[in-house]
């Protein structure tokens, strides 16, 4: 009797430990996938209703919030670019514990004034936060003494419009993609010096298109298929899968596109990702490849209602998206079959989230949410919500509390 009670008592710390919801720290949370089985979000707020703080944050900046246990991490920016920061807040009261100006550019680049000078998203783990702003700058804090550990503003890049690409780490290597109208490669860095690890050009032939063909904005996704790990990176016309280890590039997919924004999903031995505007394509492809794989691995594409700027989200076998327009779709992963579309209204830039089976997505010239549930078979409206300022950044979530950031303001949405 004893030993069966001993049994159970296991298994149920077993079970409690392996639910624990990862925390939200980087773009697309912890999962890399925009998803969270957050308890206690609320479907309903409004500026007077379900808010537990809001808190006005300064500058220009289309970053998303990340989070460490009990504090909130977001980098800004001015609107001319001259001054580069990161912001830590508490996660309970949304008071600002810290604001340190990193990089100071003499020179920035021209941005586009539909960007911002700092729409890379942060990634913060235990003792670290890393920022990025594209060849401005990329950055190691402590997150206790908030000390700069290492900085580089040496990795060149003409980002033409902006820089949006985010921190993608696995293990101790760091990924960025700098898809610039110049020059397009990817690189590694150790996280722990900032030292360069390796650097791979993307070696897209163009056939003399410039400027935003050859642009992209797109984060690192890495995966794990039958034993071998790879990074995959989407870019202008192509999507790449490289060695995380060597930088060697193990597979491309030529879709054609540009501006490409969307990190890529895996599931059930299958990547999706977008192909970015021109192309709007949405693809589904086996990541076992080697060379061009363009017309022997992709099972199915699509482009009805396909975003190139919000990411998409899956939930069981049905991919829920919105695309730039304001057209919400249900695509069924394993033939690409549209189940269903619906036009909401606006237009999109933020990514929608999936927090258990509601799908939460923010208009772009309105404070306006709409909330449907994630339902493969018809689309079921469930809240619209307002708030006083309009949505660039994509959310955060965390037990309790989801984190929106208008063009103004931090909130603290609970109930």
């Amino acid at each position: 009797m004893k030993t069966l009670l001993t049994l159970l008592i296991l298994s149920v710390v077993t079970a409690s430990a392996s639910a624990v919801e990862p925390e939200w720290n980087q773009f697309r949370g912890g999962r890399g996938d925009g998803s969270s089985r957050a308890n206690g979000i609320p479907t309903t707020w409004s500026e007077t209703k379900n808010v537990a703080w809001k808190t006005a944050i300064w500058g220009k900046a289309w970053s998303s919030p990340v989070v460490w246990k009990n504090r909130i991490w977001v980098t800004t920016a001015t609107a001319d670019g001259r001054r580069l920061a990161v912001m830590c807040l508490d996660k309970t009261t949304g008071k600002i514990l810290h604001d340190q100006t990193v990089f100071r550019p003499v020179k920035p680049q021209y941005g586009d004034p539909f960007n911002s000078y700092a729409s890379s998203t942060a990634w913060v783990e235990e003792g670290r936060v890393y920022i990025h702003f594209g060849s401005l700058g990329t950055a190691c804090l402590d997150t206790e003494t908030y000390k700069v550990l290492w900085k580089r503003n040496d990795l060149p890049c003409n980002h033409f419009r902006g820089a949006a690409s985010s921190v993608s780490i696995h293990g101790n290597q760091m990924f960025l993609p700098f898809d610039g109208s110049d020059v397009q490669y990817v690189v590694a860095l150790d996280k722990r010096t900032g030292k360069t690890l390796w650097r791979t050009d993307r070696n897209v032939d163009f056939g003399g298109l410039g400027g935003a063909h050859r642009k992209a904005f797109c984060t690192a996704r890495v995966i794990t298929h039958n034993g071998r790990t790879q990074v995959i990176i989407p870019a202008a016309l192509a999507t790449m899968s490289y060695d995380p280890a060597t930088g060697e590039e193990l597979w491309r997919v030529m879709h054609g596109g540009a501006n490409t924004a969307c990190p890529a999903l895996f599931h059930k031995g299958l990547l999706f990702f977008n192909s970015g505007d021109v192309t709007n394509r949405l693809m589904a492809v086996r990541p076992d490849g080697r060379g061009d794989v363009t017309k022997t691995h992709v099972k199915w594409s699509t482009m009805r209602g396909v975003p190139s700027r919000p990411s998409v989200v899956r939930s069981g076998d049905a991919i829920y998206m919105v695309n730039n327009d304001g057209i919400a779709s249900c695509v069924d992963t394993a033939t690409g079959r549209t189940r269903w579309a619906r036009r909401l209204t606006g237009k999109y830039c933020a990514s929608p989230i999936l927090v258990g089976e509601r799908v939460f997505c923010f208009e772009e010239e309105k404070g306006l949410c709409h909330v449907f549930a994630a339902d493969p078979n018809r689309y079921r409206k469930l809240a619209t919500n307002t708030l006083d300022a309009s949505f660039m950044a994509s959310p955060a979530v965390t037990d309790g509390l989801l984190i929106l950031r208008t063009k103004t303001h931090l909130y603290g949405i609970a109930e």
